[in-house]
This record gives C-alpha cells, sequence and structure tokens, in this order.
C-alpha cells in the first residue's frame, strides 16, 4: 500500500546523516572545527543581542561581556534560564516588537494552576524550523513518498503546517490529518491516500497499529516518524513488526523551534540542529557540564532565534551524549535518545527506583495496551501502584486481551520494574526487597497518563 515503498528507501550500507551537510552549509563550514567556531561565534552574538534587545536579559546578563567567553566551555559560565523565567518575564525576554511576532505558542502548565508559557517566534524563525524539517525528514522520505502528519497542523505556523512546507520542499506529498482522534478513520485514511510514510504521537500510531490488527487490516509502511512526546522502545518494536517500516525518533521541543534532533539510519542516537543550537548535557543537582556517556539533564542555547533567544534553557528532559561517532559514518555528535524526564523517577520504600520509563517498556509490550494512568501511594500495608489501562476493545476482557490481561500485565511489570511477583492473595502483589508489599491494582478506564 506504499508509494515509495520500504525497498526503495532501504540503504544498502550506511551513510552519513544528510543532516551533516545540511548544518555545516548552515554553519558556513567545512569540518567540525567550522562548526564550533560558528558555535561560539553565533553565542556570543546571541548574548551581546539579548543584553541589548531583551529586558529579561539584559538583568540577567548584566555582569557578562560577549568578549568573555573565550571558547564553548565557557559556556557553563552563564545562568541557566528556566520554564519558570518563560512563564513568569513573559514579554520581557523578547527581542523584537509585538509586530514582528509571527506565532505564539502557548503551553499550558499542568495540573490546575499556575502560568502559561508563551513561545514567541518571528517569520524567519519559523522559516528555520521549515528549513529542518526539509531536511531532517529527507532521512526517512524521498520524492516518491506520500506523508501522513498526524500533528496539529490547522492554523498556519503549526508545527503540522510548517512540516507540511518542509515536505513540499523535499518534493514529498504532505497529508495533513491532525491528531488521531477517530482510529477507524484515521486507518481509513492511511489506506486511501496511500500514505507511505506516518508522522505522529507515540501512543496515537501504536493505536492504528493496534486497531489495524484487531480488525485484520494488513498495513505495510515504509517509514514512521514519532515526535512530541518520548518513545518507548516497545512502541517502536510493536511498529517495526506490524507495519514492517523502519522507526526514527524525532526529539524536538516548542522552546528549541520545535525541532531539535532525529535519528538516522544507525538508529544509535539523535543527530543535532546544531548551527542553530548549543547543546549541552550538566547534572541536574549542580548544574555542572557532564561528559559524554553520563546521564543529566539537556540544556540548549539557541543560536540563529531572532524573537525570543533562549539561553542555556533547563529542558528538564534527560539523556547523554554518545562516546564516539555515530555508525553512519557522520561526525556530528550524537545525544542518546531521550526516554525520562526529571520527577519521572519516583524511589520506593526498599530503594528500589522507579521510572516511567520503565512503566511505558512494561505496558505498551503488552499486546492490547494503547495507554494508561499510574499512581504510586502508600497506605497501612505498604506502597502500593495503581495502573490504569485503556486497551484496544475498551477492557481487558475485551480485544483479545481476556481474564489474562492482567496477568500478564503484572508479569511485563515485574520483569521490567525488578520486582518480585507475588499471587497470594488480590490484587495482585509485588515485593519491594525486605520491605512491605507494593499492591498493584489493575483497572481498566482513563485515557491520560500521570505517575
Amino acid at each position: 500500500m506504499t508509494s515509495g515503498g520500504r525497498a526503495a528507501l532501504e540503504p544498502t550500507a550506511l551513510e552519513p546523516t544528510p543532516l551533516e551537510p545540511w548544518v555545516l552549509r548552515r554553519a558556513g563550514a567545512t569540518d567540525m572545527e567550522g562548526l564550533r567556531r560558528h558555535q561560539l561565534r553565533a553565542l556570543r552574538e546571541t548574548v551581546a543581542r539579548a543584553r541589548r534587545r531583551s529586558r529579561f536579559y539584559a538583568d540577567r546578563l548584566a555582569a557578562v561581556e560577549p568578549g568573555d567567553i573565550a571558547n564553548l566551555d565557557d559556556v557553563a559560565r552563564l545562568p541557566f534560564t528556566t520554564a519558570d523565567d518563560v512563564r513568569r518575564e513573559g514579554m520581557r525576554l523578547l527581542c523584537v516588537s509585538p509586530g514582528a511576532v509571527a506565532r505564539v505558542v502557548t503551553l499550558l502548565t499542568s495540573g490546575t494552576t499556575g502560568e502559561p508559557k508563551r513561545i514567541h517566534f518571528s517569520a524567519a524563525d519559523q522559516e528555520l524550523t521549515v528549513d529542518f524539517f526539509e531536511h531532517g525528514m529527507s532521512v526517512l522520505a524521498g520524492p516518491r513518498d506520500r506523508v501522513l502528519i498526524l500533528l496539529p497542523g490547522e492554523r498556519p505556523g503549526g508545527v503540522g503546517e510548517l512540516l507540511a512546507r518542509g515536505l513540499e520542499r523535499l518534493g514529498a506529498t504532505p497529508l495533513p490529518h491532525g491528531p488521531v482522534g477517530d482510529v477507524d478513520a484515521a486507518l481509513d485514511v492511511l489506506e486511501a491516500e496511500r500514505a507511505s510514510v506516518v508522522v505522529g504521537i507515540p501512543v496515537q500510531v501504536l493505536a492504528l497499529v493496534r486497531r489495524g490488527v484487531s480488525r485484520g487490516r494488513a498495513l505495510r509502511l515504509a517509514s514512521v516518524l514519532l515526535s512530541t512526546d518520548h518513545v518507548p522502545r516497545a512502541i517502536v518494536s510493536t511498529l517495526e513488526r506490524d507495519w514492517d517500516c523502519r522507526v526514527f525518533n524525532h526529539y524536538g521541543t516548542t522552546e528549541m523551534g520545535l525541532g531539535g534532533g532525529v535519528e538516522c539510519a544507525a538508529h544509535a542516537g539523535l543527530h543535532l540542529r546544531e548551527a542553530d543550537l548549543l547543546f549541552e548535557v550538566v547534572d541536574p543537582l549542580s548544574g555542572v557540564p557532564l561528559p559524554p556517556g553520563q546521564e543529566g539533564e539537556v540544556v540548549f542555547s539557541t543560536l540563529t532565534r531572532e524573537a525570543m533567544p533562549l539561553i542555556r534553557y533547563r529542558t528538564g528532559d534527560l539523556s547523554s551524549f554518545v562516546p564516539g561517532p555515530c555508525p553512519c559514518g557522520s561526525r556530528l555528535r550524537l545525544l542518546s535518545t531521550v526516554r525520562s524526564r526529571r520527577g519521572d523517577v519516583a524511589v520506593l520504600v526498599g530503594g528500589e527506583r522507579l521510572r516511567l520509563a520503565d512503566l511505558d517498556e512494561a505496558l505498551f509490550g503488552v499486546d492490547d495496551v494503547l495507554d494508561f494512568r499510574a499512581r504510586l501511594g502508600a497506605d497501612g500495608e505498604g506502597e502500593w501502584l495503581a495502573v490504569e489501562l485503556l486497551c484496544e476493545g475498551g477492557s481487558a476482557g475485551q480485544g483479545g486481551g481476556g481474564a489474562a490481561l492482567p496477568r500478564r500485565t503484572a508479569a511485563a511489570l515485574a520483569r521490567r520494574v525488578a520486582l518480585a511477583q507475588q499471587f497470594d492473595r488480590q490484587p495482585l502483589a509485588f515485593a519491594v526487597g525486605s520491605q512491605p508489599r507494593a499492591k498493584v491494582e489493575h483497572i481498566v478506564s482513563g485515557k491520560e497518563r500521570l505517575v
């Protein structure tokens, strides 16, 4: 059902990511030393401009002279910018007049209180995003491909609309659809439009796969790009198996300008948009930069942003730089796939560390599970973990899951979370070391995820 076909896109040998020549060209460089010189020059210019044009950075960087930044390591001397800064300061971060702002993206906070974050972009900023999307998508799509876009794009300047513009420049055919609301309708579009590539949110694309399998609709695609949320390996494996496709991971946030990095065919990590962004990995507590191989918090500085530059912005995402070169031969740095955030880790009574990523890998690896919500708490009997499952078919007793689904889910949790499974009482129980048991309750409902 593909127009390009997997075989047409599958390389006979690994080649350097097409992002490398684009990044070097954007930097006016021919090698990595030239790229680093560009980054240093652009960082100094960004600091100078932010001090001059932004009321927030005029105060925050008052003690910093751009000339004091002698090398890229000196970026560690600059203060961090946080999400709270963006919420509180708002328009004071702008380096352009309000009339020069072409698009404002509002990011609501989690919970019921708190000011939203508003990220401002000029037309030039959005053009940089389109340029990145064109070249980033060339990693997995070509001119013959028809690309179903399952991302918001109903408004000009939205991520789906910018991606469609990038795909048109690539010569591919964009098929804007928007986020998946009706799974069957989206499957109908996928088949009717003969899409060979899909771009979407991990759990929504998983829903398409699960529904197609349950309804006997055998689909084959060339490739899938997963974006906007962390990508569990369990979802990747399901897509590769059931759609016989290559799956790529894109990492980007609105604050980055919607695009930060994308995997190549080697799937060894994320090649970064280094002409426009300077990335660091720092210790989450001390803020000290960490060497390759050590996990910490991802921090970035914009190098070419016009409307709202961000200097040393703390993302809250946890990752590490990959030591050594990519197997594809590219000289660009590699960032490990981001799978968790600060705050997505709970320490149990026995000292066990439970990550949301552990639950992702355990639960999304169970057939029929589409999404889940988990709550961790404690009572007089010990700690408990309540897991609400959203399943294909609507309940644990339908859609092929049957009565065995809770038991299979418990077994998956025991394997991934390293908790010993017990079956001597209901609800299903797990032992946490020598500490009181952690109860695991299985409820079928809910469409949100919360830890």
